[in-house]
């Protein structure tokens, strides 16, 4: 990459507004586009720069904003616009992070095997809770039986919500760019989401028109795909965009998505809230209108038995990672104690 402006890389008044005057003058903004195990590669106005991950610092991740000094060290890392966390993959208790700053998610799901609403909502309730703009790219068009199977699958992802965006096409065609110009303007920064295999890497690759990331055949026995991505990046678009890839991910767990699922179901909150009784369990209630709503076909079975799985889902998680942040903390909080004592003794030694 060669210099770009900061405007360009995705500097915009939310960062702008976080620098006191003397920051302004005397310090030089920088974004993480490449995140290694000892290093990280940035890019600012004077180009790229290798930057060694010593001391401690915060957390930090690809699409971040770090602000360094003119002889380049460390100040501090700017305030995140968006965040998208997961709970780590397997029993491990923890949170991942997913991406930062990224203005547009593109949901991309492949018309095969891949093909479940439920994931989608999976997807959109994570972006939601972030705060940023969805687009699903429904991507293998090609490899439908006919267009008017690829229209029934996309008119079923549109049914989720009347103002979601959603885009058919062939990733490997290269008016797949065109499709997606709308959203790859100039200083936007957007970010490839979804499970392993589904095209993200070829996607990247026709969108920036250079085979910069390595793609994998699909299996054809199970139409699963392969990891291809296994590290996050950005690049930067012929409109001059930032375009982020992650790598796919096989098991998406939520976590303090409360808003975001508030926000991707809010039919069916819209409903609970008529029925006759404030803690209604939607089962055999009288005046439920969820079980209405279903009888009548106004409300799918498929979409509310996922809306009480992630909630569910989440809710659990939640409660988990929050016992054990109130553990680290109490921790953490015991071995000050001690080291304080042991200061004080050897002092008083």
């Amino acid at each position: 990459m060669s210099a770009y402006s900061l405007a360009q890389l995705g500097w915009n008044p939310f960062f702008q507004q976080q620098l006191t005057l003397d920051e302004y003058q005397d310090t030089r903004a920088m974004r993480v586009c490449e995140q290694h195990r000892n290093r990280l590669v940035l890019i600012g106005e004077s180009g790229l720069a290798d930057f060694a991950l010593v001391g401690q610092l915060p957390a930090i991740s690809v699409g971040d904003w770090l602000l360094l000094s003119t002889e380049g060290e460390f100040i501090r890392r700017l305030d995140r616009a968006t965040e998208f966390r997961r709970k780590a993959a397997g029993a491990k208790i923890d949170e991942q992070m997913i991406a930062v700053n990224v203005d547009t998610v593109f949901i991309v799901m492949s018309l095969n095997q891949d093909f479940k609403l439920s994931r989608v909502e999976r997807y959109l309730t994570l972006v939601n809770e972030a705060g940023a703009e969805s687009v699903v790219v429904l991507t293998k068009k090609d490899l439908c039986e006919s267009l008017e199977q690829a229209d029934e699958l996309v008119a079923q992802v549109q049914a989720l919500d009347p103002l979601l965006n959603v885009v058919a096409l062939n990733a490997l065609d290269s008016e797949a760019a065109a499709a997606l110009a709308p959203w790859c303007r100039s200083g936007k920064t957007l970010a490839l989401m979804g499970s392993s295999g589904v095209g993200k890497s070829t996607l990247v690759n026709t969108i920036i028109g250079d085979a910069q990331q390595a793609t994998a055949n699909i299996r054809e026995d199970d139409s699963k795909g392969r990891h291809t991505t296994t590290s996050r990046s950005i690049h930067l678009t012929p409109v001059g965009a930032v375009l982020m890839d992650t790598p796919g991910m096989r098991e998406l767990q939520l976590t303090d998505v409360d808003e975001g699922l508030s926000l991707t179901f809010a039919d069916v909150e819209a409903l609970a809230e008529q029925c006759r009784f404030g803690d209604c369990q939607h089962q055999a209630e009288p005046g439920c209108a969820i079980q209405a709503a279903l009888a009548s076909g106004e409300l799918d079975a498929r979409r509310f038995n996922n809306y009480l799985k992630l909630a569910r889902e989440q809710a659990l998680n939640s409660a988990s990672l929050a016992e054990k942040r109130a553990k680290d903390k109490a921790l953490g909080k015991m071995y000050r104690a001690v080291q304080g004592e042991s200061r004080r003794r050897k002092k008083g030694g």
